[in-house]
């Protein structure tokens, strides 16, 4: 029986610190995650990738922004940088990903999906734009496309003005047949990047783009649901979870059960409400779903480690 997992990997990931950014950087950095992908898949699972993109659709909308400003072209909308970033991120992972396989022997096909995830027009997120996106602007400027763009601004803690939009819960993944026959054939699939192209339903079938952001560690979590995944890894920046983090009493966990996971969520103390907090109400929802299945968090480096339960946090049923 082939074992499947889903792998959500954070857009910050491919950033490795402020000095390396380039399209370049992201690539080399792609290429030492999906290594590890490759030890994975070499030692037989099926994987199904997801990804997030916050920085990457930054750099998009500041281009957009300049380009505008200095030439008077026309700037992207949210959702359409969605779409490219997921292209370009899927292009770099699929790309390195074949090149491991390849190097290593393995015919197995890796392909992008750009992918749409149904929100509700209705979302209570909607009501209270919380995620700030795009660049910094002075007052007057944030007002102007308030009036005339329909953004939602604040002023972030005296650095400037921000646009700022909701971040709903992810509903429905739009190209679940096409993931899942792909998954089928045998192929690696990158798929819900930066949490997917969110999308209301705007009637008589009809999807409509919207802006907001999807948490992508959201995204992958509802994924691994529908596709009955055996496995949920979240690839993030630490190699362990730990407890009362950051404090003389900080303990790093090598395990725990969903119980103890919805308690220390619960508690409110443990995990950062920007960083691990989503991460595990992610995994929650999962193995909730699936009390077949576990959960892995980890980083990229020791995800092969991980496996063979010598590190990470492992949550189980």
């Amino acid at each position: 029986m082939k074992k499947l997992a889903v792998i959500a990997i954070g857009g910050n990931s491919l950033i490795k610190d402020e000095k390396h950014k380039t399209v370049e950087d992201q690539y080399q950095a792609a290429k030492e995650t999906t290594f590890h992908i490759a030890d994975m898949i070499e030692a037989g699972w099926d994987v199904a990738i997801g990804h997030g993109n916050g920085p990457q659709v930054g750099f998009i909308l500041r281009r957009s922004e300049i380009a505008a400003k200095v030439e008077g072209m026309h700037e992207v909308p949210l959702d359409v940088c969605g779409a490219d970033s997921q292209g370009a991120i899927g292009y770099a992972l699929q790309q390195t990903l074949q090149n491991e396989l390849y190097r290593r022997g393995i015919k197995k096909p890796a392909a992008t999906i750009v992918t749409q995830v149904l929100v509700d027009k209705n979302d209570p997120a909607f009501k209270n734009p919380s995620k700030p996106i795009g660049s910094f602007m002075d007052e007057a400027e944030a007002k102007r496309r308030e009036a005339e763009m329909d953004w939602n601004v604040v002023e972030d803690a005296g650095r400037g003005w921000r646009r700022v939009v909701a971040s709903p819960l992810p509903k429905e993944v739009v190209e679940l047949e096409s993931v899942q026959t792909l998954l089928n054939a045998g192929t690696v699939v990158i798929t819900v990047g930066g949490g997917g192209i969110p999308v209301i339903d705007a009637g008589e079938g009809q999807y409509q783009g919207i802006a907001a952001v999807i948490d992508k560690d959201f995204a992958s979590s509802l994924l691994a649901r529908l596709i009955q995944a055996d496995l949920f890894l979240i690839s993030t920046a630490v190699e362990k979870v730990a407890i009362n983090f950051g404090t003389p009493d900080q303990k790093w966990i090598d395990r725990m059960t969903l119980a103890e996971a919805k308690q220390y969520l619960t508690e409110g103390t443990h995990f950062a409400k920007g960083s691990m907090a989503p991460k595990i109400q992610a995994i929650i929802w999962f193995l909730e779903a699936n009390s077949n299945s576990k959960a892995l968090i980890t980083n990229p480096e020791n995800i092969g480690r991980a496996l063979k339960g010598e590190t990470g946090t492992w949550i189980l049923p």
